[in-house]
């Protein structure tokens, strides 16, 4: 199975409190999704020198990921998805093909699969760009995801319990590692496809909720290069 996504992404740092608000407001049309809260395990690729978080950290017009995702802590047969994530003037697109955690594993290691298509050339074509990549953080976190029952290609997404780690990159060991916010704060995350709607603006404003630019990949690799420099 083939899946593309084309949307733009607002991201907000809350308080528990705010996230609780908000949903006081918007609840009646807001309902979650088949996953309901969920943790969220994905692997990070990268080069030996950071090349893909360095550039994105720089904020350029294109920038790029490569990361396994799977919902819940996987074993070796678990559903995983290999995902490449591209921002292209503040539109993101996401790439994904579907197949187990070990063969997703396997095959960003060898650059041999099973599955065919347009989306596996593609990732043929970034494995030969990337010279020497390979898994980098595994990151971790609580999402519950809502959609709107008006429209539902509007959802929103909440994050608790961030955590990081650069060692046992092995998502079957579970999740755990650095945590990236606090245990009171929450990330949530405005996905739509179109214009943003106008109720919602005026919904967050009431509540004094505000964007931020917020990458989980990038906190975690500052949060690495600061126990580098400085210990912890």
């Amino acid at each position: 199975m083939i899946h593309t996504f084309r949307r733009y992404e607002k991201k907000y740092l809350i308080t528990a409190e705010q996230a609780d608000a908000l949903f006081e407001k918007i609840g009646d049309r807001m309902r979650p999704d088949e996953y309901g809260e969920t943790v969220i395990c994905n692997l990070y690729y990268d080069t030996p020198d950071y090349l893909l978080i360095r550039r994105s950290l720089d904020k350029p017009k294109y920038k790029e990921k490569l990361r396994i995702r799977c919902y819940g802590v996987p074993n070796k047969d678990s559903l995983a998805f290999i995902e490449i994530k591209k921002k292209v003037a503040k539109i993101v697109y996401k790439r994904r093909i579907d197949t187990t955690y070990k063969k997703a594993v396997d095959y960003l290691k060898t650059g041999e699969t099973d599955v065919e298509g347009q989306v596996k050339n593609e990732l043929d074509w970034f494995l030969k760009s990337y010279e020497g990549i390979a898994p980098s953080t595994a990151l971790f976190y609580t999402r519950t995801a809502f959609f709107d029952t008006v429209d539902p290609e509007l959802r929103i997404t909440v994050d608790k319990d961030l955590f990081w780690r650069r060692d046992d990159l092995d998502l079957t060991l579970g999740a755990y590692g650095e945590r990236i916010i606090g245990e009171n704060q929450r990330l949530l995350e405005i996905k739509i496809s179109g214009t943003f709607p106008v109720w919602l603006a005026h919904t967050l404003s009431e509540l004094n909720i505000f964007p931020r630019s917020f990458s989980k990949y990038g906190r975690a690799f500052l949060d690495f290069v600061k126990e580098v420099t400085f210990g912890r």
